[in-house]
């Protein structure tokens, strides 16, 4: 692995006594995070798996001016194959394509590599793994026939080389048994294979990022709280990370791997690095922000996903998209969630007038499904606006962009905001109505195994939900006991790449809940725990302050304060919340 200055090195078996800063900016602070797991790692190797993966990443940037040669713009990467010349200068940019999850372009570079090469059985595979895409939901039916008859024309028309027939093979296990095994037993078989695959050609860097993303993948269904498969995918994409600084699907699933509260900072470097390795993808624009949102880095945040959405626009137009790409939709969900942290409400305004005057989707997605009904609930919710929330109607424009139908748990979002509005707006009525109708959607939505449970997601906002409906009712033992239970869950619960982070984390609805029960000390508590989970949200800090001035505790109160003026220095000031911040700011000052 990577040494500092070329004299100590790092791995499994030999550990550092302490960690010495790098001397380059920003990542002599990624040393001072990893310095409390030097001694750990010293105990065991997973956590030296998450620093060397770090620290490899840290030397690579520190050092990128001698890697401005992106090829096809899309990153490094060699595949060799046994196709002609044309057909193997199309594959390899529709693995550009693939591993920066751009499936339609992927699929139209294999398809190319296969008329260019009849006997180019391997591009058949690349498109058959168009159709797979591991890390979001499953192929719908009509993508999972089109990857079967792919994965058979590989079959059928063969590879010259033994390597070649191993990728095809590994592949059809996924798609073969479909018809009687559901996703998550053919994503742990794939990765099974990929496994194989990887110990018999070490050597070979594709095999081995393929591998680390089926364990990623399996990793999300199998429930693992200590994320194992996540750690292994780690250490071997740190491997061909030392070899390859500029593999696009080294960085992007770094990223995908860490994408947990208590790892996202180690993929710091990833994400930074990532749009500059693969510049013509939409989704390397935009993957970096799923790491700044964890970290509560705004700015970083807003500045990808204005890239995502403009590379999103380009592609539609020059594809001729008669509507919107549904990544364009997915970078302005978390553009405006990154907004509303920042107080800077009217640009996410914008973001909503954007969305109102799409007139279609494509496709329309579980993804277009999720912004169109997370972003206008975000908006009301977020700035307070509580009887707008409990009066919130879809246009029908709206309606029409993605098939509700198919995604209920998107539905949910509307509901959820209707309940909470009316709940805090003192419409108990309307509350336990909108929180009916909550419970009716989560007992009928069906969760197939593989698959993310969005049946729980549905629960934490109908308990949440539930809680403030108990609390305008004067049931306040009630509302506490529910409102922690939904805090419990939505800790035990990650979220799916799809969204930002929730509607309203629940245990920050805990702390609203309790200082609004006139218990300061309790509500500071719950809104500390929830910043670990989701730092420097700008509601969360802003609670975290008045508990403590409630609470007495004036220091902590102006340091909670100050962050939310510093958070809040680019925004119109017109929020309440940002004007009492910098009322006691400055007055602290004074005294």
């Amino acid at each position: 692995m990577f040494g500092l200055g070329g004299k100590q090195t790092f791995s499994q078996r030999t550990y550092p006594t302490r960690c010495r800063p790098i001397p380059s900016q920003p990542y002599s602070r990624i040393c001072r995070l990893i310095r409390p797991h030097c001694a750990r790692a010293a105990r065991g190797g997973a956590a030296m798996i998450l620093l060397s993966a770090t620290l490899a990443f840290a030397l690579v940037t520190a050092d990128q001016d001698s890697h401005h040669n992106h090829g096809a713009q899309l990153g490094k990467i060699s595949f060799e194959t046994s196709c002609n010349v044309n057909a193997n200068t199309s594959f390899q940019r529709g693995l550009g394509w693939l591993h920066s999850f751009e499936y339609r372009r992927a699929e139209q570079s294999f398809s190319e590599a296969a008329a260019a090469d009849p006997g180019c059985g391997i591009a058949a595979w690349g498109v058959a793994m168009s159709y797979y895409h591991p890390l979001w939901d499953g192929p719908t039916p009509a993508e999972l026939e089109k990857g079967k008859q792919a994965i058979e024309k590989a079959k059928a028309v063969g590879a010259n080389s033994r390597r070649e027939k191993d990728y095809i093979a590994a592949l059809d296990i996924f798609y073969r048994s479909s018809d009687r095994l559901d996703l998550k037993t053919r994503a742990f078989a794939h990765s099974a294979a990929m496994e194989q695959l990887h110990n018999r050609y070490p050597q070979d860097d594709e095999a081995a990022v393929f591998y680390a993303l089926s364990l990623i993948a399996t990793g999300t269904m199998d429930g693992d709280p200590s994320f194992p498969r996540q750690r292994q995918a780690g250490a071997i994409l740190n491997n061909v990370l030392a070899k390859n600084p500029d593999h696009p699907g080294v960085a992007h699933y770094l990223i995908h791997g860490f994408d947990y509260p208590a790892f996202a900072e180690l993929a710091l470097p990833a994400a930074r690095r990532y749009a500059t390795i693969a510049p013509d993808s939409a989704h390397a624009q935009h993957m970096p922000s799923h790491i700044f949102i964890r970290l509560g880095l705004w700015d970083e945040a807003i500045s990808s996903n204005r890239a995502a959405e403009a590379a999103a626009r380009a592609f539609a137009q020059s594809s001729g998209m008669a509507g919107a790409w549904d990544q364009q939709l997915h970078a302005m969900d978390y553009l405006a969630y990154a907004y509303l942290q920042c107080g800077r409400d009217a640009e996410a305004q914008q973001v909503l007038d954007e969305l109102e005057a799409i007139k279609q989707a494509d496709p329309p997605t579980r993804t277009v499904a999720y912004a169109v009904t997370a972003i206008p609930a975000r908006l009301a919710l977020e700035r307070r606006q509580w009887r707008e929330a409990a009066s919130l109607e879809l246009p029908p424009a709206l309606q029409g962009l993605s098939a509700l139908a198919n995604h209920k748990w998107a539905v949910a979002h509307i509901h959820f905001a209707r309940a909470i509005g009316a709940a805090r707006s003192g419409n108990a009525r309307l509350a336990h109505a909108e929180v009916a109708k909550l419970a009716g959607l989560e007992q009928a939505l069906t969760i197939r195994a593989g698959e993310y449970d969005w049946r729980k997601q549905v629960s934490i906002e109908r308990q949440i939900a539930a809680g403030w409906a108990a609390h305008v009712d004067g049931n306040d033992h009630d509302a506490v006991r529910v409102m922690r239970a939904a805090a419990g869950l939505d800790d035990a619960t990650e979220k799916n790449p799809v969204t930002p982070g929730a509607i309203l984390p629940a245990r920050e609805q805990l702390g609203e809940l309790l200082l609004e029960l006139g218990r300061p000390a309790d509500a500071l508590t719950e809104y500390e725990t929830s910043l670990k989970r989701a730092p420097r949200r700008l509601a969360g800090l802003f609670g975290a302050a008045r508990a403590a001035k409630l609470a007495g505790d004036r220091t902590k109160a102006r340091s909670y304060y100050a962050l939310v003026v510093e958070l809040t220095k680019n925004s119109d000031g017109t929020r309440a919340e940002v004007k009492e911040a910098r009322a006691f700011v400055a007055e602290f000052a004074v005294r």
